[in-house]
């Protein structure tokens, strides 16, 4: 046996080699002229998972893009099995002009690799398939048994592996999932996200006339439906940010003596995160320290109204209909789909019948958490240390990765989620970018995860 990590270091450079070439392939998944492209990036990594060791290399199809399975299940009788978790497809690159480099020629510049996928999440999950290569190139054995499930649709709604999730529990069957999809807060300071808010994406269209009308003939009589809009929105929340639907808080958990005292611990700098708003101001329910309100309490959120006129000069019409697009960010033990129906009958609640209120569903998933205090939360604390060399915070993260709620739902499994990427990474923008320390020392954090992992499981 030799030592993985030295392993791992001697083959650096291939390995930034093989992650740029990975990042060459655009495989957009959302924009049907990459379909090949994507397809590609599946081969790819299914190979490159093979020549690591790994075995039951399948490509599975599905209704959209390909599933990539691996797996190494030689761990021995009563060895725990960790489910790696990440996706191969990118988001769109456009607009191509604000790029300083070409997105799929990954070039590096300050220790950065810029590309497209580089942070998001090539760069990530990369990492640790080229752990687990160094753990079976230095001692031919991996500590624990592990599967790899890697999505081609996580950028375009994960519709493929959503649907499959339920339907192959045995294959996927592990005492824990580890998935590297989020940022820490510093290249000095890791962290831990124990925690995921989810959503409930609703469009809301209100109609009035048959036609968009002269506003001078028809003004004070007839409902112009962007009015009716503005008031229906301005009675979702009040001014201080609490939700007046019905029945919204009902279930939310509420937050412990235990965890409030943990997230006040999280070194957030409150000045720096407002500059880089570029807010005036923050704002939120004054019950709730702004920590508390961006990862652990529920939000509504207006994204977009469309109607009306908006080109130049002026038009003077009621127009004939308005839509607005909105967001419930979820907490722990609130339902998508219950939160949705109260959503529903709240709006039609309080839509004046001279217009018509017709509200339908874009997507939703729940929120998600893990107990902090789990052997696999503990090993990844220890893995942090080990490779980043300072004890990792714990933190609740307000976005949502609608997957790890599907593996808590179906599979009866929490999921770890050791993120490597950084908060300035500019994932889903132009010149997005990873932090080459960060990718090295991901692949030592996962080694010593999977080392850790297999003692104290």
């Amino acid at each position: 046996m030799s030592d993985p990590i030295l392993y791992a270091h001697s083959q650096r450079e291939r390995y930034l080699s093989e992650l740029q070439a990975f990042l060459r392939i655009p495989s957009v998944s959302t924009q049907p002229e990459h379909d090949a492209d994507t397809a590609v990036a599946a081969q790819w990594l299914a190979d490159l998972l093979r020549a690591a060791g790994l075995e039951n290399v399948q490509l599975i199809p599905t209704a959209g893009h390909p599933l990539v399975y691996a797996d190494w299940l030689h761990a021995g009788s009563g060895a725990p099995t960790v489910l790696i978790y990440g996706h191969y497809d990118v988001q769109p690159a456009e607009p191509f002009e604000l790029w300083y480099t070409p997105p799929f020629e990954p070039v590096v510049r300050d220790e950065y690799v810029y590309a497209r996928g580089a942070s998001d999440n090539k760069g990530q999950i990369f990492a640790h398939v080229k752990g687990v290569e160094a753990l079976l190139q230095a001692n031919g054995r991996l500590p624990v048994n592990v599967k790899f499930i890697v999505e081609g649709e996580e950028e375009s709604g994960g519709a493929s592996l959503a649907a499959f999730i339920p339907q192959h529990k045995t294959m996927l069957a592990a005492n824990v999932a580890l998935v590297s999809d989020s940022a820490i807060l510093s290249p000095e300071q890791p962290a831990i996200v124990y925690g995921l808010r989810g959503i409930c994406y609703l469009y809301l269209d209100v109609t009035g006339p048959a036609r968009d009308l002269h506003s001078g003939s028809f003004g004070g009589g007839i409902n112009n439906p962007l009015n009716a809009l503005a008031h229906i929105i301005a009675r979702l929340k009040d001014e201080e940010g609490h939700i007046l639907i019905p029945g919204f808080y009902d279930r939310v958990r509420p937050l412990s003596a235990e965890e409030r005292a943990i997230l006040a611990q999280f070194p957030l700098d409150e000045a720096a995160w407002l500059a880089e708003s570029g807010a005036p101001q923050a704002w939120g329910e004054p019950e709730y320290t702004l920590v508390e309100r961006l990862g652990a309490r529920p939000t509504l959120d207006v994204h977009g109204i469309i109607g009306g006129y908006t080109g130049p000069g002026g038009k003077t019409v009621l127009p004939a209909s308005v839509h607005a697009k909105l967001s419930m960010r979820l907490v722990p033990d609130q339902d998508p789909e219950e939160i949705r129906h109260l959503f529903t009958q709240y709006v039609h609640s309080i839509t004046p019948p001279s217009v018509r209120v017709t509200i339908s569903g874009g997507h939703g998933a729940p929120a998600s958490i893990t107990d902090y205090r789990i052997p696999a939360m503990q090993a990844a604390r220890a893995a942090y240390r080990e490779a980043f060399g300072r004890e990792p915070v714990l933190m609740r993260e307000g976005g949502s990765i609608p997957v790890v709620g599907q593996f808590q739902q179906h599979l009866g499994m929490e999921t770890v989620l050791m993120g490597l990427g950084l908060p300035g990474d500019r994932i889903h923008s132009p010149n997005e970018r990873f932090y080459l320390p960060n990718f090295y020392r991901g692949i030592e954090a996962s080694i010593h995860f999977l080392q850790r992992y297999a003692s104290l499981a």
